[in-house]
Formats: C-alpha cells, sequence, structure tokens
C-alpha cells in the first residue's frame, strides 16, 4: 500500500515566517550596530562591528540552510523516481514514534552492504546517510549526507543537457 503523500504547505509557511522573522531580526541587530558604530567611541565602534558580523553569519546560514534542504529534498524526489528510496514504513516503532534500534541497525546493515558494493553511487550513500540517521548515529549521517549531495551534483553536471 503507498504512503500517503503529506501536505507540505504548512512546513512551508513555517519555514518562510521563520525566515522573514530572522529577516526582520538581522535588521533589527545591524540597525544596532550601525548605532554603536555612530557612537564614535572605540569601544562602541568595536562593539558595533561585533554585533554587525552577527547577521552576517545569520544571513549565511539561512541561506546555507535553505539551499541544503531544498537540495536533499531533490535527492529524495529523485530516489524515489528511481524506486530506492528507504522504505521505512513496515519497521517496528517506539511510542515515540522513532524506528526501534534493533530494526534499525538492521537495517543500517543491510544498507551498508548495498553501499559497499557500490559506494560512488549517490543513491547509495544517500540510502546509507538515511540509514546512519535511523540507527542514531547523526554526525556520520550529516557526514554521509554531504557526501552523497556532492555525488548527485557530480551526477546532474555529468547528464547530457
Amino acid at each position: 500500500m503507498a504512503a500517503k503523500k503529506s501536505d507540505a504547505r504548512p512546513t512551508i509557511w513555517v519555514i518562510g515566517f521563520l525566515v522573514v522573522a530572522l529577516c526582520v531580526y538581522f535588521f533589527l541587530l545591524s540597525r544596532t550596530a550601525v548605532g554603536l558604530i555612530g557612537h564614535g567611541t572605540p569601544v562602541s565602534i568595536g562593539l558595533g562591528i561585533g554585533v554587525f558580523v552577527l547577521p552576517l553569519l545569520g544571513v549565511w546560514m539561512v541561506i546555507a540552510t535553505l539551499k541544503s534542504g531544498i537540495e536533499h529534498q531533490r535527492m529524495v524526489a529523485a530516489a524515489s523516481a528511481l524506486g530506492r528510496d528507504l522504505d521505512v514504513s513496515e519497521l517496528p516503532r517506539r511510542a515515540s514514534g522513532r524506528i526501534e534500534k534493533d530494526a534499525a541497525l538492521e537495517l543500517f546493515e543491510q544498507v551498508k552492504t548495498e553501499w559497499e558494493a557500490d559506494p560512488l553511487d549517490w543513491v547509495n550513500t544517500y540510502r546509507i546517510a538515511r540509514a546512519y540517521d535511523y540507527a542514531g548515529d547523526r554526525s556520520r549521517a550529516r557526514e554521509m549526507m554531504k557526501r552523497a549531495a556532492d555525488q548527485y551534483r557530480a551526477a546532474k553536471a555529468a547528464e547530457p543537457a
């Protein structure tokens, strides 16, 4: 039985609201920084420069996070279109909704074997990143998802136009 596709609009609205709220916050921080620099004392200029760096870092983090999220969604769609996305719908779950540890580790071992057979395939790397996440190893999941994204971009660039 096919899983019901959820409506993404509420999530998109929340993300949009948070981005707008962050933009307002970054604007207010920038205005505070300009005010501090305008006082003209060495201490206020130093503080103003320090405060001005925060919105710049924030904008960079928001853009990087959005780009990464969009790319990951494209990878999910591409893996699903190939019929190779991980199906975890039948795995036993805890009351919290997380997959039970033993089932997640079993899934990981299966996916690891597939990945070891062809570690250059972006879908295999994407799948092992997801398996790491289900098994609770977040740092390796992030590392492998970055590798999968690099492989995905390389594969897209190699496709004939």
